[in-house]
């Protein structure tokens, strides 16, 4: 846990560079957040704390649910989010190792369900200062100019319903070289992150290889079809949180799915459903959903997929 925080970095370092250090903070308040509401569960639960406390994996779901929210979310949804996540997603199904639906992904759903107006408010590059970040982050007045309402997968999919083009649409200046302005080095990032963990042997090419391949082959036969209706899968990869999910969300060990095969099967899934909700569904970015939905399959891939066990033989008696 302590080598996919320090994976991570590289994404936040691009995110400060990029959008200010508002995201410190909420960083900061989630792991606050989420180290208080472990406590008091495995209190409440009898459950020892100092191990599960400094094992990482608290402070890594607190992070995730950090940098899924917008930067200058107010603290108050944060704390919701982590909640959600630890109490919610986690402890009311066993804790740790129990849980079949990942705590972060589940955060993101409720919160973009039940608050859709202030998860859809993100700086744009040339947004807001830090003081006034901070000012928004502590509940101050949302009334302030820099506060931007579409991300670039948002406005790609508002101009397209409004029978736009997509070279058209990419003059806008909510797009950078390959996707979401700023949102591409924060993509090249966790790409730096994972690749990372992948030398590390923390995670398995297998997860992420699916996804790209799942998301990028529909993108790019659909691109290829009907480039001014459909994005390249450059653009995907480059905006929203693709980056973020191929290397860091769908690797996690519990919610998904066991086998080499089974973890491929479930990446591919992911990556077309992300896909599909993207590009006809009413939400700008579909990766929570489809995790969630995905995390349901689990059992089943894993069933399909399970690997013989050492020595078993067929018997081929009739």
């Amino acid at each position: 846990m302590a080598t996919v925080l320090v994976a991570l970095l590289p994404g936040i370092a691009a995110y400060v560079w990029q959008f200010g250090a508002g995201i410190l903070v909420n960083l900061a308040i989630a792991t606050i957040a989420a180290l208080a509401a472990e406590a008091l569960v495995l209190w409440l639960r009898k459950r020892p704390l100092w191990i599960t406390l400094t094992d990482g994996s608290t402070v890594v779901t607190a992070w995730l649910v950090a940098l899924i929210l917008p930067s200058i979310a107010p603290w108050w949804l944060t704390v919701i989010a982590v909640l959600v996540a630890i109490v919610g997603a986690k402890h009311l199904y066993g804790g740790i190792g129990q849980n079949p639906f990942n705590p972060a992904m589940a955060a993101y759903c409720v919160m973009i369900v039940t608050y859709p107006a202030l998860m859809a408010q993100w700086t744009s590059v040339d947004g807001v200062d830090f003081a006034t970040q901070l000012h928004l982050i502590l509940g101050g007045s949302r009334e302030i100019d820099g506060i931007a309402s579409a991300t670039a997968l948002d406005t790609m999919r508002t101009g397209l319903n409004n029978k736009g083009l997509v070279s058209t649409i990419l003059d806008s200046n909510t797009f950078g070289f390959a996707g979401g302005r700023g949102w591409e080095w924060i993509a090249a990032g966790y790409l730096v992150g994972g690749v990372f963990l992948l030398a590390r042997r923390v995670i398995t090419w297998h997860l992420p290889l699916g996804f790209i391949v799942g998301m990028g082959t529909l993108a790019g036969v659909s691109s290829f079809i009907a480039p001014d209706s459909f994005p390249s899968p450059l653009f995907h990869f480059a905006s929203g949180g693709a980056m973020l999910a191929a290397f860091f969300i769908i690797t996690d060990p519990v919610t998904c799915a066991s086998s080499p095969l089974g973890k491929f099967i479930f990446a591919v899934g992911v990556g077309i459903i992300t896909w599909v909700i993207r590009t006809f569904g009413v939400y700008p970015d579909g990766i929570a959903f489809a995790v969630l939905l995905m995390n349901i399959c689990v059992p089943f891939i894993n069933r399909a997929t399970q690997l013989a066990p050492a020595g078993w033989r067929k018997d081929t008696r009739s």
